[in-house]
């Protein structure tokens, strides 16, 4: 699996979501802080003109930008990168292969495989929308581990990516898969509010995700990106 090496240094990304409101001022602090990179991604509302806004403001600032690709409708030229989930957990084979094989008959004339990385990706909060949209069914930590293995053995995959959407979730499990994992880089995304927790979900995750917390207590949520020197 080829993963770019600048990608292996990373820590910390903030996740911004284009169907929510954030001021410039706001998107200035999160590309001037310690973070890593920024990801553009969310379920619900994600439209062409949302993405490209976000896109523009980011590419003001040195920080790499990536494309979380939920809606063909709304993939935009611009990015640093693109990551494209596969829902493992999912019940419905079309979260896991067939829009990824809409993608490919649409746009292999333009893809970049330098530039794009598939993730494994396990949802783990029920209530959640994206959860609820992609049909998902929920593991115990024996399938959570088990999908982690095949993420790394059978399919290859950059990039293995335990999703809480919202909801803090385990760490021991969280342990737990990263044992399973040697090449696969292990993402960790959902809840995080505070440095604090930030610092016990990194212990195991090779990156955390912040999203939520940017829109409901956006303070706090910058300060998390102060891990990345704490770790250096």
């Amino acid at each position: 699996m080829i993963l770019d090496h600048i990608m292996r240094e990373w820590k910390h990304i903030f996740k911004l979501d284009p169907a929510k409101d954030i001021s410039d001022e706001k998107i200035e602090r999160l590309c001037q802080s310690n973070t890593d990179a920024i990801i553009v991604g969310g379920t619900d509302n994600v439209t062409y003109d949302g993405v490209l806004y976000l896109l523009k403001k980011i590419k003001q600032y040195n920080i790499p930008c990536i494309l979380e690709i939920s809606t063909l409708d709304a993939i935009t030229l611009g990015f640093d990168y693109y990551f494209i989930p596969m829902v493992m957990n999912s019940t419905e084979k079309k979260w896991m292969m067939d829009i990824q094989h809409e993608a490919i008959k649409a746009y292999k004339q333009f893809m970049n495989w330098d530039t794009i990385f598939m993730e494994g990706y396990c949802i783990l909060n029920e209530t959640s929308k994206a959860f609820i949209k992609t049909n998902s069914k929920m593991p115990d930590h024996e399938d959570v581990a088990a999908y982690a293995y095949m993420a790394e053995h059978i399919f290859n995959l950059p990039i293995f990516y335990m999703e809480y959407s919202g909801k803090y979730g385990d760490p021991q499990l969280v342990e737990k898969v990263k044992h399973e994992l040697d090449q696969t880089l292990l993402f960790y995304g959902g809840g995080i509010e505070d440095i604090d927790q930030a610092r016990e979900m990194k212990q195991h995750a090779d990156v955390i995700i912040v999203g939520n917390s940017i829109y409901t207590d956006f303070e706090r949520a910058l300060h998390t990106a102060n891990l990345a020197n704490e770790i250096e």
